[in-house]
C-alpha cells in the first residue's frame, strides 16, 4: 500500500543520495514512487519482505545473475531490460517455464533519479513482455565513487515439466549443435557504443527472453539434450564448457555459423574474434542427429529463430577439445578466452 508523502520525488532533475538507502522515510519515497510503480504486480504490492506463491507440479529451478554493464544504456536495450533477460533465460536453459524474478540494486550516491527511472522502466516492460513479474526486492545506496552509478541483481524461479531432462553433461556422440541466429550482437553493440564506433551498418544488442523459443523447441517433440546461452566468453567459451561437462568433443564449421557483416567487420578492426563475443538473446541447442532437422524447423518458425542454423557436431574426444573447420580448408583450436575480451559486458 502506497504512503503519503508531503512532496513527490524530483524523479526528472533528483539525484540518489544517502538517505535513499537509509531505511527511512526517503528510502519508502523511493520504493513507492519509483519501483513499485513501475513494476506493479499483486505480489510485489504487498510489500512483504518476501513473496509467497503457489507451484505446480515439476522441479523447481532456481537462477541469479548480477549485471554491471557499461553504458547503462546501449543500442538495442540497458541495464534495465538485460537484467531480466538475463535472468529469465538461465532458467529457460534448463527447459523451465520461468515464473517470478527478485531484483537487488546497488545505488551510486549521485545518480540521477531520471537514469534510475528510465532503467527501472525499461525492466518493467522486459518483465511485462516476458510475462515473468518482479515480486520482490531491495535497494542498497553506497558512497559516491563505490559503485560506478548502479548494479543490478536478479534473481528468477521457474518450474522444469515432468519428462523433460536438459543438462550441460547430456551432449553424446553424433548429436547436432544449433544456435539460433546471429552471433555477437550483443558484444559489438556495447563496445561501439563505449568507443563511438561506426561501421556503417547499425549493430544493435540481440537482449531478448528465449523461453517463448524454447517452448516451441520443446513443443516440437525433440528430445534436447543441452541447451546454453552463450554469453560472456561467447560461442567459445559455451561449447568448451558444454565439452568439458558431457566429456566429449565438439567440431564446427566456420561457414555455418551466422555472423551479421558489421559484427564481423568490427571485430576485424578490432582483432576480436565473433565466436569470443558475448550474446544476450541467443542459445546453443545440442540434440540427436535424427531430429536436427525437425529442430532447426521450430527454432526457424518462432520469431527469435529466424535466423537458426546447425553448426556442427558433437565427436567423440577423449581431451574434450572444440574444433573448427574453417573456410580456407583448415581445422583449428576453438580455445577458452584467454583473459577479458570485452570488460563489463554483461
Amino acid at each position: 500500500m502506497s504512503r503519503h508523502y508531503t512532496s513527490r520525488l524530483d524523479i526528472e532533475n533528483g539525484c540518489v543520495d544517502l538517505t535513499h538507502g537509509g531505511g527511512g522515510r526517503a528510502m519508502a519515497q523511493l520504493i513507492d514512487e519509483l519501483f513499485v510503480a513501475a513494476l506493479a504486480n499483486p505480489l510485489l504490492e504487498q510489500m512483504n519482505d518476501q513473496a509467497s506463491f503457489p507451484v505446480t507440479a515439476g522441479r523447481m529451478v532456481m537462477a541469479t545473475d548480477s549485471h554491471v554493464v557499461t553504458p547503462l544504456f546501449f543500442p538495442g536495450g540497458d541495464i534495465g531490460s538485460l537484467a531480466v533477460h538475463g535472468t529469465v533465460n538461465d532458467v529457460a536453459m534448463s527447459g523451465a517455464r520461468p515464473l517470478y524474478l527478485a531484483a537487488g540494486f546497488i545505488l551510486e550516491e549521485g545518480f540521477p533519479l531520471a537514469d534510475l527511472a528510465r532503467v527501472v522502466a525499461s525492466m518493467a516492460e522486459a518483465s511485462r513482455e516476458a510475462g515473468v513479474p518482479v515480486v520482490t526486492g531491495d535497494t542498497k545506496v553506497v558512497e559516491r565513487g563505490k559503485a560506478d552509478g548502479l548494479f543490478i541483481t536478479t534473481t528468477g524461479v521457474g518450474i522444469i515439466p515432468d519428462g523433460v531432462e536438459i543438462s550441460g553433461d547430456r551432449a553424446r556422440p553424433g548429436d547436432r549443435i544449433l544456435v539460433n541466429g546471429m552471433l555477437g550482437d550483443h558484444g559489438v553493440a556495447i563496445m561501439a557504443s563505449r568507443e563511438n564506433l561506426d561501421f556503417g551498418t547499425p549493430v544493435v544488442s540481440d537482449s531478448a527472453a528465449l523461453h517463448g523459443l524454447v517452448a516451441a523447441m520443446l513443443g516440437s517433440g525433440v528430445e534436447l539434450h543441452c541447451l546454453r546461452d552463450p554469453t560472456r566468453g561467447g560461442l567459445a567459451a559455451t561449447l568448451n564448457e558444454l565439452a568439458q561437462q558431457s566429456g566429449v568433443g565438439m567440431l564446427i564449421d566456420e561457414a555455418a555459423l551466422p555472423v551479421r557483416e558489421g559484427v564481423r567487420a568490427c571485430c576485424e578492426f578490432l582483432g576480436l574474434d565473433p565466436l569470443n563475443v558475448a550474446n544476450e538473446g541467443k542459445l546453443v541447442a545440442i540434440g540427436p542427429p535424427d531430429a536436427a532437422e525437425r529442430l532447426l524447423a521450430a527454432m526457424r518458425a518462432h520469431p527469435l529463430g529466424r535466423h537458426a542454423a546447425m553448426v556442427g557436431s558433437v565427436i567423440e574426444d577423449d581431451h574434450n577439445f572444440v574444433q573448427m573447420d574453417t573456410a580456407f580448408g583448415g581445422r583449428r583450436m576453438v580455445d577458452w578466452l584467454s583473459g577479458e575480451q570485452l570488460p563489463r559486458i554483461c
